[in-house]
């Protein structure tokens, strides 16, 4: 197959990997269940968050499985092993509901769903940073901004599916598309032809080329940036977990304290799809930060786009702490998750920067385990402050501590040493 062939193909599969990245990413739209689940089973708030929890955690340690797996094996492989978790965790989801077990949906949604979530999120990432070393920023934007943009869909569809059909029936529908959906997309995954290359004709020392040599795993995991790295994805998931998590109360009780008084059945309906809408435009400013910051990193270097990212979040999370109005807290919600999906879109390349993209399945799998441990911390940060305080104020001020902590690590980041040059540069 010819060059001009090849480069019209790994659009196509570009466009397959957002159509995957969309479906995976409607778990991102948890916070509209939350409430319907209590209402319905008497769940407590910190049940129903540990669902996301779980889901949040297995979908970090599947990332950094999956992308070993797609170092070894076949990006179609996990992909279908991805799509058929994802969407039969849902389809379990749906039964946990009719059965009011807790326990099932714990399996379900969190075990099942979220590992399925993980594995299929690692294909996507890992198969375009090989195919497009030209465009390493733009097109695992591109990709994981179809995640963002999968809980605008579900914020949208869900609160109407909800109050139409129930919460059962709404995981079934969910699960049934999710099954079409990612097994379709993963047939046009799979790895470019070996010696692939393509020429990069505006090399800047900002971002790294395509001939830089790639670190063996096992000499990555010995550099302290790679830890360092880890720590700052931490930092800010943890952050953005967290208010993702709880976006849909939050906009709640904002809206009930700017009505001031106690809204009846209708008004709480009006709230719920409102609420549901800002949980919507948000996903839509999660998916745009992911193209627009990954896009602009590749002209500005990772480093600098993380430092101005990570330090007007910590702003932006002390603003929302003080804030009392729909608007403000709209605006502010906007802003703060269009630099969340940004450091996620950012953070692939930056490692391929740091570390070359032949190993980086495993190498950038390994990163991903911040997520894990992020989103058991935000959300349940967040969780247990409002359960406390009865409000969200004190975590969105601890949030903004360790946002400024993630700005001072990005600045004092430098690029690894290749310690030993001479050693085979295979995984």
């Amino acid at each position: 197959m010819d060059q001009s062939t090849l480069l019209h193909k790994r659009w196509r599969i570009a466009a397959a990997a957002v159509a995957m990245q969309l479906c995976l990413g409607t778990v991102y739209a948890w916070s509209i269940f939350k409430k319907p689940l209590m209402s319905a089973h008497g769940w407590s708030e910190t049940q129903t968050q540990t669902t996301f929890m779980i889901a949040s955690f297995m979908f970090a340690l599947a990332v950094a499985c999956g992308g070993t797996l797609v170092d070894r094996r076949s990006p179609r492989l996990v992909g279908v092993l991805g799509g058929l978790l994802f969407g039969g965790g849902l389809v379990l989801a749906a039964l946990a509901n009719r059965l009011a077990s807790i326990g099932l949906l714990y399996v379900a949604y969190g075990l099942i769903t979220g590992s399925g979530g993980g594995l299929g999120y690692a294909v996507p990432v890992a198969t375009l940073i090989r195919w497009f070393p030209d465009k390493r920023g733009l097109v695992t934007g591109l990709a994981v901004m179809g995640y963002g943009f999968g809980s605008f869909l579900m914020g949208n569809i869900g609160p109407r599916l909800i109050f139409s059909v129930g919460v059962a029936q709404t995981f079934l529908i969910w699960g049934l598309v999710s099954l079409v959906v990612v097994l379709c997309a993963t047939l046009f995954m799979h790895n470019p032809p070996a010696g692939w290359s393509v020429s990069v004709p505006h090399q800047t020392p900002l971002t790294a080329g395509p001939d830089k040599p790639a670190f063996r795993y096992s000499q990555a995991l010995r550099t302290p940036q790679l830890w360092i790295l880890w720590l700052i994805l931490f930092l800010n998931v943890t952050a953005g977990l967290g208010l993702i998590s709880q976006l849909s109360p939050m906009a709640q009780d904002v809206m009930k304290s700017e009505a001031g008084s106690v809204p009846n059945t209708r008004h709480m309906e009006t709230i719920a799809i409102i609420s549901g809408m800002i949980v919507a435009v948000g996903a839509v400013f999660n998916g745009l930060g992911r193209l627009a910051w990954s896009w602009i990193s590749d002209a500005w270097g990772r480093k600098r786009v993380f430092t101005i990212v990570c330090l007007t979040q910590a702003a932006g999370f002390v603003l929302l702490a003080h804030n009392a109005t729909t608007m403000v807290f709209s605006v502010l919600v906007c802003y703060l998750l269009a630099c969340y999906g940004g450091t996620l879109a950012c953070m692939p390349a930056f490692a391929a920067d740091e570390f070359g993209s032949l190993n980086i399945g495993k190498i950038y799998g390994t990163i991903f385990t911040a997520c894990g441990l992020a989103g058991l911390a935000g959300p349940y940060l967040f969780a247990e402050v409002k359960s406390v305080t009865g409000s969200f104020s004190g975590a969105l001020v601890t949030e903004s501590v360790l946002l400024c902590l993630s700005t001072l690590l990005v600045m004092a980041f430098r690029k690894p040493r290749m310690r030993a040059p001479h050693e085979s540069q295979t995984g």
